[in-house]
């Protein structure tokens, strides 16, 4: 079955691309055929799996990128189909006829609930992870069961484990997995950290006894510095420790070598520690890893910024507390009067339980540079509720659509932002184009 499960795959992959087309259903067909195709499958080099609830694509894609100059012919599923449809199709379209997969690496970005399904079946030899936040209940479940499923693949995982040292909750994979050879990365202290946070926070308690944990410092949500006090659980020794950074200048230390990120947030400085990781253990060179940097592509909608006119409009994706409270902290450290437009959907990809947006600190946005504030979306009215029951006082309104919503803002000189969920992206940033005649 081998054979039909790749040939259909690769000649369907090949018709949707003929009309400019792509996605999982190559991959959902073969794997109709042979549901055990990727254990029948043959690699040439390294197979490098990242997942997390944030930043998993920028951090998969710059991996990539690192190979890729470094030399090595890479397959890496760079659209995003992290599931295990999306990921057969990137597979098996670029396999021979005999199973062989056609690059020197293979870079997977991989869902949290699907890592079940990739890494017990393939030839991992580096396991990414970024972080885990509450993301999507009605589909992830709480993040205690998202961690359980993972957790469950690891006791025979004999290869590296690529970890982000400053969240328990990455950190305790580790102790489920007793064969495999830890890498761990993050931040030290910096002008940034926080000794307290009132941001949402799931890493609260020891996964080894159940005690609370203690902080040293925040650098955002339940990132830090941690340890508790009755057992030995507690932060690392960090392999890849980024120090003397600066937010403003986007630059950071390691080793006595300056780097600069190419994304904003303390958030993306934990990207680029994954990369220095990933690039140390398979032996790349600094210059390579300035190369990545300085040529990352600005992902759509991740404070993609559009200008036309002396007017400016920075386009974002939210969906879950974490990532959104990020996005709130660079909008509020804008000095710039602004506008804001927020889109808010509750279809299956965005989650249709929005109360996510109560653990979201929108009162960043609530100071006297934000001028106005349009909704819209599915729920725009629960979002202008929100934002009602937070406080804020200015000019608020709410409308049906995205293009209502900016015919609201009119001309006006402000900044605007406009802040979307999920499903609501594309077609905000279709709109900003074509009202701003780009």
């Amino acid at each position: 079955m081998r054979f039909l499960s790749i040939l259909t795959t690769k000649s369907s992959a090949y018709l949707l691309q003929k009309i400019g087309r792509g996605g999982s259903l190559p991959g959902q067909l073969g794997l109709k055929f042979d549901p055990d195709i990727f254990k029948k499958l043959t690699f040439k080099g390294p197979v490098i799996v990242v997942t997390g609830t944030n930043g998993k694509t920028s951090t998969a894609n710059m991996i990539a990128d690192l190979f890729e100059r470094a030399g090595k012919k890479v397959v890496s599923n760079r659209r995003g189909d992290n599931l295990r449809e999306g990921i057969a199709t990137s597979l098996l379209a670029n396999a021979n006829l005999q199973g062989v997969v056609q690059a020197d690496v293979v870079v997977l970005e991989v869902d949290e609930l699907n890592v079940k399904y990739i890494l017990p079946n393939l030839p991992v030899s580096a396991f990414v992870v970024n972080n885990f936040f509450r993301d999507q209940l009605d589909r992830a479940r709480e993040m205690e069961q998202l961690i359980e499923s993972i957790e469950k693949v690891l006791p025979n995982y004999d290869q590296t484990l690529i970890l982000n040292g400053n969240d328990p909750n990455v950190v305790r994979l580790a102790l489920k997995a007793p064969k495999a050879n830890v890498v761990y990365f993050g931040l030290g202290r910096n002008k940034y950290s926080q000794e307290t946070t009132n941001e949402a926070s799931e890493g609260k308690f020891c996964p080894v006894c159940g005690n609370r944990l203690e902080y040293s410092y925040y650098q955002y949500s339940h990132i830090g510095s941690f340890h508790c006090a009755k057992c030995h659980f507690r932060t690392p020794i960090l392999n890849v420790e980024l120090h003397d950074i600066d937010l403003e200048d986007h630059t950071f230390y390691f080793h006595q070598e300056k780097f600069k990120d190419p994304y904003q947030g303390m958030y993306s400085m934990y990207n680029c520690a994954a990369i220095i990781a990933v690039a140390e253990v398979f032996c790349i060179g600094f210059d390579v890893v300035r190369q990545v940097f300085a040529n990352a592509p600005q992902p759509k909608g991740r404070n993609e910024t559009f200008i036309k006119d002396c007017r400016e409009v920075v386009l974002n994706l939210i969906k879950n507390p974490t990532g959104a409270n990020e996005v709130m902290k660079v909008i509020e450290h804008d000095p710039a009067d602004r506008s804001i437009v927020i889109v808010l959907n509750d279809k299956e990809q965005d989650g249709t339980d929005i109360s996510w947006i109560y653990d979201t600190y929108f009162e960043k946005l609530m100071s006297k540079n934000t001028k106005k504030i349009v909704t819209a979306g599915t729920r725009g009215t629960d979002m202008a509720l929100r934002l009602y029951y937070g406080g804020y006082q200015g000019v608020l309104e709410t409308k049906e659509t995205i293009e209502e919503a900016l015919q609201e803002i009119g001309n006006d000189h402000d900044k605007l932002y406009v802040i979307a969920t999920y499903t609501a992206l594309l077609p905000s940033r279709n709109a900003i184009k074509k009202e701003m005649g780009l």
